[in-house]
């Protein structure tokens, strides 16, 4: 895998952090919430933005703390270069448990309310919340980013390009949202619709994908039965 695959693949955790049911709550609340009295299209969609980075910035402030501490261990790097797909296949196939339902985490999530972090700065706000809730894990969330980025970053000791791409990728659908509110389509509920349907085929179709990448990388790496 490249550097680039890995940089897509990080996006696509992202967004399919994104679309699962506390995170999507928490990115449709921030956007009713930073867009309830404006009226310009631009500040609506400068404060999504703000949010956006808000998130990319949590979790690269947390790719970067978690990998360059393992990394800056000699025994630790050394036995990622030595073991790293061992590692890796059992936890794709433990990360596609955790998306399928077939295991399940139990608080982790956070009820954080907006108006608690509300201040007179838009753009701070905005960038506040996002980087609050970015720090709200789920279980899916949380298995996304720590059983599945957090590996993958290690693994291309890439500790700002792949969370920048996850942050990036979890922020994605709130510029989507913001832009239906600001220009005033009727489609919003749709789309909410669509992007909620979306997330049940997603989910199993990463979970089948983790599952068999895990299981491959296992018999070849640490059974070497193929």
């Amino acid at each position: 895998m490249t550097l680039l695959l890995a940089a897509g693949t990080a996006f696509w955790l992202g967004l399919l952090t994104s679309i699962s049911p506390c995170p999507l709550a928490s990115n449709i609340t921030a956007v009713s919430f930073l867009g309830r009295n404006i009226k310009s299209p631009t500040r609506s969609l400068l404060n999504a933005t703000w949010y956006c980075l808000g998130r990319m910035l949590a979790y690269i402030v947390l790719g970067v703390l978690i990998t360059k501490g393992l990394l800056a261990a000699p025994s630790v790097s050394f036995f990622l270069e030595r073991h790293a797909n061992q590692v890796l296949g059992p936890i794709l196939i433990l990360a596609g448990m955790f998306l399928s339902g077939l295991l399940e985490m139990t608080g982790l999530s956070a009820d954080l309310n907006p108006e608690k972090l509300v201040g007179k700065n838009e753009r701070l706000t905005a960038l506040t919340l996002g980087f609050v809730f970015a720090l709200s894990f789920c279980p899916v969330s949380a298995a996304l980013f720590f059983g599945s980025l957090i590996p993958l970053a290690l693994r291309f000791r890439s500790p700002l390009l792949l969370p920048s791409a996850y942050g990036f990728g979890s922020g994605l659908p709130v510029l989507a949202f913001a832009f239906f509110i600001a220009f005033g389509l009727n489609t919003t509920g749709q789309f909410y619709d669509s992007v909620t349907r979306l997330e049940n085929w997603a989910k199993a179709a990463t979970a089948g994908v983790f599952i068999a990448a895990g299981l491959y990388i296992s018999a070849k790496y640490a059974l070497r039965i193929i």
